[in-house]
Order: C-alpha cells, then structure tokens, then sequence
C-alpha cells in the first residue's frame, strides 16, 4: 500500500502528543485511515502510547486532573509529610489505579484531603466515598455525620456496605459513625504517592 500524501511531522506531533489525540480521531480529521496515520507514526519515529496510557488519555481528555505543587515553607513541608505518611500508613495501595484511605477519624480523612487539594490541586467534588457501616448504625444519620464533618455531597458517596453487628469490641467502639474510605481514581497520582512516576 502507498501513502502518497504525506502526513506532516510537524502536524503529526502536534495532534498525537500536544493535543493528545488517538490514531482513529486523527485519521477522522485528516478524512483518511488509521492505517496511514500509524504508518507516519512510525515513519516520523513518533513513540506510540501503550495500551494502559491511550486509556489514561481518553478518560482525561483534558489532561491529568491533578498538578503537583511542591511544598515552599516548614508549615507545607509538613503537612506534606503527614499526607504522604497517612497513606502508607492507612492508605490501600493494592488497587493500581486509585489513591484509597479509610478510618473511622473524621479528623484524619480531611487532613488527607487538605494534603490532596495543597499539593496535588485536585478538585475535591471528584473524590468519592463509601461507608462501612455496623448493623446498629444508622446510615442516614451516619451519612449526614460525615457529610457535615468533611464537607463532602451525598451525591458523592457509594452506597453504604452494612456489616451484621458483632462481637469485635474496640475497634467497634471507635467505629460509632462507621469507617469511610475516600477514593481519588487517577492512576497517575496514585503511581506518584507509591513512588512509580
């Protein structure tokens, strides 16, 4: 097959790694096929993105909803090392592609929240919640507790796991409110916060 019209490098670039577009969406642009885009791809030795970054780029299409801002005093310095502490500490970094932490401290989750909107600007409508709850708690009141300690929106909590009330003794006893677990799904940040980036 010949490619007698060449795709410019130039332009090539600018659609694939600026505007971070996909092979299919260039060639719709270009009015040609994918099979020619990816040749010029190539031929222009443009690095094509892997399976799990092409992913990546088409749920955020407007680039990483997150940027990352270095502490500038002791007091941020900090408060940093507290956030980065809270989540190897109570964090769950077996899911590759969300920062997870839960507790049963309405203290703790909003510091935590304080760390992710200082240092990384992240926009805390898109974090989401979920709440795991003993039968004796009540998960109306249980929600609004935690929506008015973390200033969060019911419409960004999951629905509430209950878990049949037993002997578990202290640890029950902490959990009076129910344990919430705070998710911020970008696989980029959370790479970042296990040191991966």
């Amino acid at each position: 097959m010949t490619h007698r019209r060449a795709i410019e490098e130039k332009a090539l670039k600018k659609l694939y790694k600026d505007d971070k577009k996909s092979s299919a969406e260039i060639a719709k642009i270009l009015g040609c096929s994918e099979h020619k885009v990816n040749y010029w791809l190539e031929k222009h030795i443009i690095p094509k993105r892997s399976i799990s970054e092409a992913v990546y780029v088409r749920k955020n299409p407007l680039g990483d909803p997150f940027s990352f801002i270095q502490p500038k005093n002791l007091a941020e310095a900090k408060l940093f090392g507290l956030g980065v502490g809270l989540y190897w500490g109570e964090g769950n970094k077996a899911n590759k592609n969300i920062v997870k932490l839960g507790n049963s401290d309405p203290g703790l989750i909003k510091s935590f929240i304080k760390f992710l909107k200082k240092f990384f600007n992240i926009d805390t409508r898109s974090l989401k919640f979920h709440l795991h709850l003993f039968s004796d708690i009540n998960p109306e009141q249980a929600t609004l507790y935690w929506m008015n300690e973390i200033g969060a929106q019911r419409s960004q909590f999951y629905k509430p796991t209950i878990t049949k009330t037993g002997k578990l003794g202290t640890y029950r006893k902490k959990s009076v409110h129910g344990v919430l677990t705070l998710y911020f799904a970008n696989t980029k940040l959370r790479n970042i916060m296990v040191g991966h980036n």
